[in-house]
């Protein structure tokens, strides 16, 4: 079995990107949240209320999720050995609850106008705001996003696209707002409101879900797939086959462990470097962010078909077919390993 410990070095950069977005997040949410309050006081639009609510729960969210980035990039110690990063999955369940909290109270408040209508004053100047507000947060959420992909950050991401719903929040409040100033129909207030309730409360039942599944370390099929082409550029005579292919994120490392079959008549150093190549270019191809766990297995007579190694003096039978290295047989059990255990 091999494993590797990066440099804490390689993370320097990563995590300082991660800190100035979200704290940049916090601060222009802060000042954004402040407006659509004001643009609230002077309107008393249920539409632009309910904006406003959401407004908070992008700024209690990028608190969180400050919090969150700093811990996750802890290095693993005795009492998380796998790290800490799994707290980024409790920031964007986190972000998700609130989401819908957010959209139970903006429910209230359609409802509320849409039975008693009621004139909102100072429509243009409220349309005028929430536009400008709009246009900051399209900007604000497109480099959250991208943040969190070059990072690998799911805190990044799930909070950059929270904000990117406050923007199609606001776009909708302002077209229901325009419609409201052309028809004088004032309950429109109340409905657009309520649809708006809607919206957000998909997004944060999504939130919710990937939080789940990143606690519960659900299949991660896109990184499984990733992990598994990369195993099959590094495919050599000597490694015969790879099974038992595992991947879990925590925060911005990757946790990859897998069998490898070698052969039997390997020394324990020829062995220690295969694994170790092997290992290698998986750490390089995640830039450093990767912990590698190498179980070494020693080939057994049912392996030969599909050995290609010729020259060996422990063949029991010819090459038949190359036994398949991708995403579905590196995951599953081979009938050479099913052998081992009936065995």
């Amino acid at each position: 079995m091999t494993g590797n410990h990066t440099d804490s070095g390689i993370r320097d950069d990563p995590l300082k990107t991660r800190v100035i977005a979200i704290s940049a997040a916090f601060l222009v949410g802060a000042a954004l949240m402040a407006v659509k309050f004001y643009a609230y006081r002077i309107t008393h639009s249920a539409a632009i209320l309910s904006d406003a609510l959401e407004s908070i729960i992008n700024v209690v969210a990028s608190a969180f999720a400050l919090i969150s980035i700093v811990l996750s990039a802890r290095p693993p110690d005795e009492s998380h050995p796998y790290g800490h990063g799994k707290i980024e999955f409790f920031s964007a369940g986190f972000e998700g609850a609130l989401i819908v909290l957010a959209a139970l109270g903006i429910f209230m408040s359609g409802l509320s106008h849409i039975l008693d209508p009621r004139p909102i004053r100072h429509l243009e100047g409220g349309l005028l705001i929430l536009l400008a507000t709009a246009g900051i947060n399209l900007v604000l959420g497109v480099v959250l996003v991208q943040a969190g992909k070059r990072t690998a950050s799911l805190t990044l991401t799930a909070d950059g696209k929270h904000v990117l719903t406050d923007v199609y929040t606001s776009a909708g409040v302002v077209l229901g707002l325009f419609l409201v100033h052309l028809t004088g129909w004032y309950g429109l207030d109340g409905v657009i409101a309520c649809l708006v309730g809607i919206n957000i409360l998909v997004i944060g039942g999504k939130l919710v879900r990937i939080s789940f599944a990143g606690l519960m370390d659900a299949s991660e099929p896109q990184l499984l797939a990733e992990v598994s082409d990369l195993l099959a550029e590094q495919r050599r005579d000597a490694l015969i086959n790879v099974h038992r292919l595992r991947a879990m994120r925590s925060g911005n490392l990757i946790h990859i462990d897998f069998h490898l079959i070698l052969p039997r008549y390997f020394t324990l150093d020829q062995a220690h470097d295969e694994a170790k190549k092997m290992e290698k270019a998986i750490v390089n191809h995640f830039k450093g962010n990767a912990r590698v766990l190498i179980h070494l297995d020693p080939c057994q007579d049912p392996d030969c078909p599909a050995c290609s190694i010729q020259e060996c003096g422990s063949r029991t039978e010819t090459l038949k077919e190359r036994a398949a290295w991708d995403l579905k047989a590196m995951r599953r059990f081979s009938s050479a390993d099913d052998s081992r255990k009936a065995s």
